[in-house]
């Protein structure tokens, strides 16, 4: 049988529940806190690549199995993938570690400390079969015959009725929010359609390391804060902020490490940086991005109440937006799947 064909993940805009009228025309299901990966299982082998086209299989060695789980068959299946902290509460910062390691030692370490499990909600191919044109109800069906479910992946559940109940799950959780999809909607390749739209209980956003001022204190001689920026429709970097909480110890020494080959002698903004942040602060090439989670931004396009998350290295620099005010009312540029 021929080499699986390459897809790009369906993407869902940001939005609110429909209205109550159209409940039955919707399903809901759990957004999860993870990296968003694309499984090819082909003649008993898996491979994974990222949202952007990055093949990241190396990292997750303990999804491999999956491609024995299909009943033989060859598939394309779409999902999150996921890490879960002590407590068994979903931890992006858990999962951050696994994000970026290729190293054989290292990543057979991770695997034992901080195991992932796939959450697989969508099959775009099975066989010599494209699915993408089937509507959602079929895929799901198609979906839950497919998989066995596995010890490091599975198919979480879908709600239909009411999303309202499934968003006050959600909270009740700790997650992030649902994403509620038409019931009739075929797959949409490399598309961020309406058709799925994330319904959130609080905001995340992409952002471009710019540089950082040093600590004081705990952290003397350390990074204190970050300066943070995305992109505007003239490819401007734009600063929209800094962050100085949310790291752990691990987190500062390891950007510390990123940041350092690619420090700069002067600012990569395209627009002048707020005095009291641009003095003292060490300049780095915009290549690096990551994630904050904040309260809602201001008129000025700055974030407020930012808070870090992680890096994100299955995003591209050139990928992140300036938030506009607006952001925080539900149309943000640049969220995640």
């Amino acid at each position: 049988m021929g080499r699986l064909p390459t897809y790009q993940p369906m993407l869902a805009q940001l939005g609110s529940l429909p209205p109550p009228a159209q409940h039955h025309l919707w399903s809901a299901e759990m957004k999860w806190d993870g990296v968003r990966g694309l499984a090819y299982a082909e003649a008993g082998a898996l491979r994974m690549m990222s949202r952007n086209g990055r093949d990241v299989t190396l990292a997750y060695p303990e999804l491999y199995p999956l491609a024995g789980a299909l009943d033989g068959r060859d598939a394309v299946l779409d999902g999150e993938i996921v890490a879960f902290d002590d407590a068994g509460r979903l931890s992006f910062a858990a999962l951050a570690p696994r994000m970026h390691q290729r190293n054989p030692a290292k990543v057979a370490e991770l695997v034992r400390a901080v195991p992932v499990t796939y959450m697989i909600f969508d099959v775009l191919h099975v066989d010599d079969r494209s699915v993408v044109r089937l509507p959602y109800d079929e895929r799901r069906e198609l979906l839950a015959s497919l998989v066995t479910p596995g010890f490091r992946w599975q198919v979480p559940v879908a709600f239909g009725g009411d999303p309202r109940a499934a968003l006050a799950a959600s909270r009740t959780l700790g997650l992030e929010g649902v994403v509620v999809k038409r019931r009739d909607s075929p797959y949409r390749p490399g598309r961020r359609s309406a058709e799925w739209t994330k319904v959130k209980n609080f905001f995340h956003l992409e952002v471009v390391v710019g540089g950082w001022k040093p600590g004081s204190g705990r952290r003397s001689g350390r990074i204190g804060s970050l300066l943070l920026g995305g992109y505007d429709d003239r490819a401007r970097l734009l600063y929209v902020g800094h962050v100085g909480t949310g790291f752990t110890e691990a987190m500062l020494t390891a950007l510390h490490e990123e940041l350092a080959p690619l420090e700069r002698p002067g600012s990569p903004f395209g627009v002048p940086v707020p005095r009291e942040f641009a003095r003292d602060a060490h300049w780095v090439e915009p290549r690096l991005v990551g994630e904050v989670q904040y309260a809602e931004v201001t008129g000025d396009g700055r974030l407020r109440h930012p808070s870090w998350r992680g890096l994100r290295p299955d995003r591209s620099p050139e990928e992140v937006r300036a938030p506009e005010p607006d952001v925080s009312l539900g149309r943000a540029a640049n969220e995640g799947s």
